[in-house]
């Protein structure tokens, strides 16, 4: 197994891949750059936002996943509700206490 360095964009949380990604971009179109360097950050910009769609697409698998589980849940049997306190007596009257 290969260990993640703090550069590779697999070991990024999803926020800081993003915010790389925008500030590769804003670079490159900005020409601060030679062209050697602007193809390695678009290099680079390639990778981070593979990690992001991966990541999206892991998060929303788990959500769907989550959502699943949810409406089985909502459409299992429910527990037999406890009876009301304003049942009828046996004579119908709910008010009427039974003795």
């Amino acid at each position: 197994m290969t260990k993640k360095t703090p550069q590779d964009p697999a070991a990024l949380p999803f926020e800081d891949a993003l915010a790389q990604i925008e500030a590769i971009i804003e670079k490159i179109e900005s020409g601060e750059a030679g062209l050697e360097q602007s193809i390695a950050d678009y290099e680079r910009g390639v990778k981070l936002v593979n990690h992001c769609r991966t990541t999206l697409d892991k998060a929303r698998r788990h959500v769907e996943d989550l959502t699943r589980k949810l409406e089985a849940a909502d459409n299992s049997p429910a527990t037999p509700a406890a009876p009301a306190h304003d049942e009828p007596d046996a004579d119908g009257d709910p008010d009427e206490a039974p003795f």
